[in-house]
């Protein structure tokens, strides 16, 4: 007995070490000590021992003494976490909220099964095969339980149409559904374009290609691209996507680990974008390869960078899968911008404070004054083609400072948001004058030049958040009506169209959005003041 569990511990402890043809180089007896611990714990302790969970535990454990971003991954929530980076899911295919304790459609994802059958915005789902739903405190997970499944398998939903008395049953076919990494992509005016990219999935750099064509062919030369609030994701399509802005032969990025041999990426001749201006916005949300992007375009002088420091983010992980299907992302690597920058920003003082930094930038006045940070002298770097100064150890500073807006917005509109009640509120809006909507404002442009979200629709949200138990003052009203005016504007948008149209209303607003529009049109001028405000 006891040699069985001395030989699946020391297998999955060797399994984490290294991979398989590295094994003997790294069999220590520190390893053989951690397999005999867990053989007498097993094999002689007091009470019943759930060796899985001890396992899980110490593995947790010891990655977490290693770096922020090393992690184990248990088995069932592997598929979940790749999901979004392999840009699609199995399963029916609909945008869905829960409306008080109700499944309700926001809208069938084009081209997939459940808008192949017919389903529309604003059904209710009531019934989930033979199991009534509607009611019943499902939660989100439990959603997505349901209705998730490998592709070509059948699932019955019943669904309550308003205008229609009997309730309507489809069976739909499961399919691979897409997810998009590209939020929006529209022309601003004439010649400015704006791409806006959430995460870099399998599919970012196709969806950014076939974007960018378009708005080329309709006449854009320059390019805002927006990587606020991107995580990351993929190493290679962050290298895939500097490509189509960087001249042929030159550094995107470089790797290098202690047991990992430096590998450089080159830009090829090949893009869609290497002509033209360029300005790419960030801020401390924008991570990984957000950061090789950004990195590599102001390393080569190829473009302006405007927002907030970036989160700082520079080690690579590699996935290694365990016997039982768990895995764990080991950090194999580093990367280097062009010149050389580290982007990473220190961890040595442990995990908490690592995951607290961010706040220590806020509480620092850091997001409001760019004086607020300042690098030593040994982080100093000059870009390749200008020779300008930059700065690596901890993201990457822009050359334009756009501090975050905190003026406008008001504890009762933030409760609002936080609560899901100006959503609800949004989609009931939308669930009852969906009809009047659609023939009032046959296409986008006429409801972005007409509609407003008058006094009487804002009582109306006020009321709705009265019956939530959110209150407000007369002066809080008044304050938050143009953010309230707004955000409904562009909710209603983005039910009626796509996610491109939210933000084309949204952004109207944005202070960030506003200084790259200003910075492309005169870009001489805020070309020569970067260069010279070193």
């Amino acid at each position: 007995m006891k040699n069985k569990f001395f030989s699946k511990y020391l297998a999955i402890i060797i399994i984490v070490i290294s991979p398989i043809t590295l094994y003997s180089q790294y069999l220590t007896e520190d390893i053989f000590k951690f397999s005999r611990a867990m053989g007498y714990i097993s094999n002689y302790y007091v009470d019943t021992v759930n060796s899985q969970m001890l396992v899980e535990t110490a593995l947790i454990s010891v990655l977490k003494e290693l770096d922020p971003h090393s992690v184990y991954i248990p088995e069932k929530e592997v598929k979940e976490m790749n999901q979004p980076l392999e840009g699609n899911f199995e399963g029916i295919g609909i945008q869905f909220n829960l409306l008080k304790d109700t499944i309700f459609i926001i809208s069938p994802i084009s081209g997939g099964p459940s808008e192949k059958v017919g389903l529309r915005a604003g059904d209710r789902i009531i019934k989930i095969n033979d199991e009534e739903v509607a009611g019943k405190n499902i939660s989100t997970t439990g959603v997505r339980d349901r209705l998730m499944g490998d592709k070509g398998t059948k699932v019955n939903v019943t669904i309550k149409r308003t205008g229609v008395y009997e309730l309507l049953t489809f069976t739909i076919t499961r399919d691979k559904i897409p997810i998009f990494s590209v939020d929006a992509a529209y022309l601003i005016d004439k010649n400015i374009a704006y791409i806006k990219i959430n995460r870099f999935a399998l599919t970012t750099v196709e969806e950014f290609v076939e974007k960018a064509k378009i708005l080329k062919e309709k006449g854009a030369t320059s390019l805002i691209l927006d990587l606020r609030d991107n995580g990351g994701g993929f190493l290679d399509k962050a290298i895939e996507l500097s490509d189509h802005f960087l001249d042929d032969k030159k550094l995107i990025v470089y790797t290098e680990g202690m047991r990992s041999l430096k590998t450089e990426s080159f830009a090829t001749s090949n893009g869609v974008f290497q002509n033209g201006n360029i300005v790419i916005l960030i801020d401390e949300g924008s991570a990984s390869a957000s950061e090789i992007v950004a990195g590599a375009v102001q390393d080569w002088d190829r473009g302006i960078i405007i927002g907030r420091r970036s989160f700082g983010k520079g080690l690579v992980q590699k996935p290694f899968y365990l016997p039982d299907g768990s895995m764990i992302r080991l950090t194999v690597a580093r990367y280097y911008t062009p010149t050389g920058r580290a982007i990473q920003k220190p961890y040595s003082e442990g995990v908490d404070k690592y995951e607290a930094e961010l706040l220590k930038r806020y509480k620092h006045g850091e997001l409001l004054n760019k004086d607020s940070i300042s690098f030593p002298d040994s982080l100093k770097y000059y870009t390749l083609t200008n020779k300008r100064i930059v700065f690596g150890g901890g993201g990457i500073m822009p050359d334009i400072f756009v501090p975050i807006d905190t003026t406008q917005v008001t504890p009762y509109y933030s409760k609002m948001l936080r609560q899901g009640v100006l959503n609800s509120f949004v989609l009931e809006y939308v669930d009852k004058n969906r009809k009047s909507l659609k023939s009032t404002y046959t296409d986008f442009k006429k409801f972005s030049e007409k509609f407003e979200a008058n006094d009487k629709i804002l009582n109306e949200l006020f009321a709705y958040g009265l019956e939530s138990k959110i209150e407000a003052t007369q002066d809080e009203m008044e304050k938050s009506k143009l953010d309230f005016a707004l955000i409904i504007k562009a909710l209603i948008a983005r039910d009626l169209w796509e996610m491109s149209e939210y933000y084309q209303i949204v952004n109207v607003r944005d202070k960030g959005f506003n200084k790259a529009i200003e910075v492309l049109k005169h870009w001489d001028k805020y070309h020569a003041e970067v260069l010279i405000n070193q």
